[in-house]
């Protein structure tokens, strides 16, 4: 006997199925126990998860097991008492509406499938309250839709006693990459796939039919518009307008939608109802913060919203940015630190940043303040990752600085990962001398470029997690954002500064998030060297940071990590006179003026950067002089001081006492206008140097 097209069909989806073993087996053992444990098995999932497949393995189950099956897919039904009898009745062999219950009762077992529940939606009072209870015994119901069971099936004891709820979710790696190795899915290329898909059934199903099209396809979600549309249309079959469109593209750009973060989003005074309406979408999940979509929705909603409106995709990205940094300015430590993690979201889709922030999980270990207790597991911790003298060193600062230290604690209230925010402002020279990687540091910050009053500097002296030292982990990311939340939120901060283990490995994202590679400050510890990362927060200031940030998430393309450079040096006000000084002296001499440190100041860097060659940086320099003293030219009152400077560094008279005379001054009221002169001169680049 010749086989049927339909047999081929039914080969051909069965051969295109994979993984929900466990879902398969409890059908199985329901439909072959004496008494069901259950009489109604509701699966509900976004589209394209795989119901309607699942609910052919289960027909195909029934088959196997001689088992009546009648399928009905509610998108032929109209939702109404009459039509689904008649449905039912033309599944049964186009008996009469009025023999339905006569009929079912002929066969030992009849399992009915409805597809498409959420279509039904009208009839679902009558279902639940007449036509269900009127079924026979016998009759095994399996019900797929995209929403849950709405809450008076749940909270009848009844039903609850007689259901089994099954949400259905993406399969899992495993079964992704076995279901790719069977569509010939090249090994290169499989992880890219699953980066994208999750492992949502339909997406896998339409990449590997790219693939099957297009043999040295390599796979790109932008170069696919037409996957992502047909992921759109099974997620969002229908949009009432312009507004809730926005507000879904809003929702799949933020961590976590609330309608506080929605309004700001949209520009909106209230959002309520647009909140409202997401709540209700069938990929859309609640959390304890607020809504977000299911990870393929998500992603299908951004790379479509990239390809087709990158404008509009930019500008929602900086109202998100806008308004986590305003929350930040107002919101206490706790809230500072959940705002942080909706801000670092925003990086996500960077290559680099993503494998770097594990958001499964990141809140498991709450960060704390030392107690009397914790010493010895930190210690054990220091001795495992980095030997005897880093512990000598611990035991150093847990006495000098123990509220210094933040610790983050599991379940078990113990410590699992800790950092030291160390200031240098409140340490001696003494502390500093005690430990090699605070020594070169405190050098700089109190001696090269001194900090001035109100000022301080962080060094994150220690940071490790008890399990995976500084390896990327939920609590490494953790610990990064409390540095991100120090940087925005600790006056007077003008650097920081994190010694790591593995410099090579952290360099592309230490680059992302501007910080510099600074060789010089690299130290030793029981042979072990660490190099050292900083930040200058007066070259580029928590705001301008922000703003850097931001471009940097628009901007997916890796950051080249610049080669290590001289670091801009900082001056207060009594050495940079006396830098000022020297540099009026040695004007006409560049030799000279190299070794001056105005050369490394804001007042030169600032100019020409700290790239610039030698030759540069003494003409600019000198312009910048010759700049402010035609600000003392220009002023009626000061023009005398002008004068004064003009015969003595300008075009020197041979000697200062040959000023005078040129002048017309007794050398006593010369040298008194030279000082003034001078002073004045500095007071307008000392003005330029702090940016005031």
């Amino acid at each position: 006997m010749s086989s049927r097209l339909g047999d081929h069909l039914r080969l051909a989806r069965r051969s295109d199925i994979v993984g929900r073993e466990e879902e398969k087996q409890l059908f199985r053992y329901a439909l072959t126990s004496d008494t069901p444990p259950f009489f109604l098995f509701y699966i509900f999932g976004p589209g394209g998860v795989g119901k309607t497949t699942l609910v052919r393995e289960f027909r195909a189950i029934a088959a196997e097991l001689n088992i009546t099956a009648v399928y009905l897919d509610s998108r032929n039904i109209e939702p109404s008492p009459d039509a689904f009898a008649r449905a039912l009745a033309a599944g049964l062999g186009g008996v009469s509406p009025d023999a339905l219950e006569s009929r079912l009762t002929q066969e030992s077992r009849v399992v009915l499938f409805i597809d498409t529940f959420e279509l039904l939606a009208p009839l679902e009072g009558w279902l639940r309250e007449i036509f269900f209870p009127q079924l026979p015994e016998n009759v095994f119901t399996v019900i797929t839709g995209r929403n849950p069971l709405a809450a008076e099936w749940r909270l009848d004891p009844g039903w609850r006693s007689l259901i089994n709820h099954l949400s259905l979710r993406n399969l899992s790696n495993e079964e992704s990459l076995g279901y790719l190795q069977r569509r010939r899915i090249p090994e290169a290329e499989q992880h890219a796939v699953l980066d994208f898909t999750h492992g949502h059934p339909l997406a896998l199903s339409l990449v590997a039919d790219v693939y099957q099209q297009r043999p040295n396809f390599h796979f790109q979600p932008s170069d696919v518009p037409d996957i992502l549309k047909m992921l759109l249309e099974q997620f969002v079959q229908k949009v009432p307008g312009p507004a809730h469109r926005a507000a879904l593209e809003a929702c799949a750009l933020v961590h976590m939608m609330t309608e506080a973060v929605l309004s700001a989003m949209l520009g909106l005074p209230d959002a309520h109802e647009l909140f409202d309406w997401l709540r209700e979408l069938s990929f859309i999940e609640a959390g304890a913060q607020g809504i977000f979509p299911h990870d393929l929705a998500r992603e299908a909603l951004i790379n479509d919203l990239r390809w087709r409106n990158p404008d509009w995709y930019t500008e929602l990205h900086n109202r998100a940015r806008t308004y986590y940094g305003t929350r930040l300015q107002q919101g206490g430590a706790l809230e500072q630190q959940s705002i942080l993690y909706d801000y670092i979201y925003l990086h996500r889709d960077n290559a680099l940043v993503r494998p770097f922030y594990e958001w499964q999980g990141s809140g498991s270990a709450l960060p704390d303040r030392m107690k009397a207790d914790d010493g010895p597991i930190l210690r054990a911790m220091v001795q495992a990752f980095e030997g005897d003298e880093s512990v000598k060193l611990l035991d150093y600062w847990l006495e000098r600085q123990p509220d210094a230290f933040l610790l983050f604690r599991g379940s078990d209230h113990e410590p699992c990962g800790f950092t030291l925010f160390l200031p240098l402002d409140q340490i001696d020279e003494t502390d500093a001398q005690r430990d090699p990687a605070i020594r070169k540091a405190w050098n700089v910050v109190h001696k090269r470029t001194s900090l001035r009053v109100g000022e301080t500097a962080t060094y994150f002296r220690f940071w490790m997690v008890r399990d995976t030292y500084q390896a990327v982990a939920p609590i490494q990311s953790q610990i990064f954002v409390n540095m991100v939340r120090h940087y925005l939120t600790t006056p007077g901060l003008v650097y920081t500064f994190l010694p790591c283990r593995e410099p090579d490995f952290w360099s592309p994202m230490f680059a992302y998030a501007d910080l510099a590679r600074l060789t010089e400050l690299d130290f030793s510890v029981d042979g072990q060297m660490y190099g050292v990362y900083g930040h200058d927060w007066r070259s580029v200031p928590p705001l301008a940071w922000l703003a850097l940030m931001g471009e940097r998430e628009l901007n997916t393309a890796p950051i080249t990590p610049p080669t290590p450079v001289e670091q801009m040096i900082v001056l207060d006000a009594d050495r940079f006179a006396e830098a000022v000084r020297d540099a009026l002296k040695s004007l006409h001499r560049p030799i000279a003026l190299r070794e001056n440190p105005l050369l490394r100041s804001r007042l030169v860097v600032e100019k020409v950067g700290l790239q610039a060659d030698p030759g540069q940086r003494v003409a600019t320099l000198q312009g910048a002089i010759h700049a402010a003293a035609e600000l003392l030219r220009a002023a009626p009152r000061d023009v005398k001081f002008y004068r004064v400077l003009h015969h003595t560094y300008f075009q020197p008279a041979t000697t200062q006492e040959m000023a005078a005379e040129v002048l017309d001054l007794p050398f006593s009221t010369y040298r008194r206008h030279l000082k003034s002169a001078t002073e004045r001169l500095t007071e307008y680049l000392w003005q330029q140097e702090i940016g005031a």
